[in-house]
């Protein structure tokens, strides 16, 4: 674990009117992609609103990789289908892990950051970055890209590894 400066936990909540790639739904799954690592979700039968509420955990080597993440309908006998896709933009949430004053000043609740749609991310509404139970986490809901309709509800989450040789703070 030396090597890693930390993990990223994603709780992929629920996808949300994910397009239909079957006759009348789709069987739906996520996967989340940082370099070389790809980690996934379980596939949710005959539901264009799935309710996922996994979570994966990402290794870090280096945190200006992105993370991609993909939704995909399961077929048995031909290749899945891919539903969308999206990038997840770590960046202002690691600049408020930075802020080695939040961590002192900052009750449970506390509302650390807000980041808008725009251009640069693929977030469908405003993004909170906030404490909880003396953690900072972000929720966002990606709007898909490459497809008609869809969103995928989200939350980061930073972990430090005890001896890493890097930190994203």
């Amino acid at each position: 674990m030396e090597n890693y400066a930390g993990l990223i936990r994603l709780r992929i909540f629920r996808g949300v009117n994910l397009a239909i790639r079957d006759s009348r739904s789709s069987d739906p799954y996520a996967t989340v992609t940082m370099g070389d690592k790809k980690l996934k979700t379980r596939v949710v039968r005959s539901n264009c609103n799935p309710e996922w509420n996994d979570e994966l955990t990402l290794c870090v080597s280096d945190h200006h990789l992105p993370i991609q993440l993909a939704v995909y309908d399961e077929d048995s006998f031909t290749k899945d289908d891919k539903i969308g896709e999206a990038n997840i933009d770590i960046k202002p949430y690691l600049d408020c892990l930075k802020n080695k004053s939040l961590k002192i000043s900052s009750e449970d609740g506390t509302i650390v950051a807000r980041v808008q749609p725009s251009k640069h991310n693929d977030l469908a509404k405003e993004s909170c970055i906030f404490w909880k139970s003396g953690k900072l986490l972000q929720d966002m809901t990606l709007r898909l890209k490459n497809v008609e309709c869809g969103e995928v509800d989200l939350q980061i989450e930073w972990i430090d590894l005890p001896g890493s040789t890097s930190k994203a703070r």
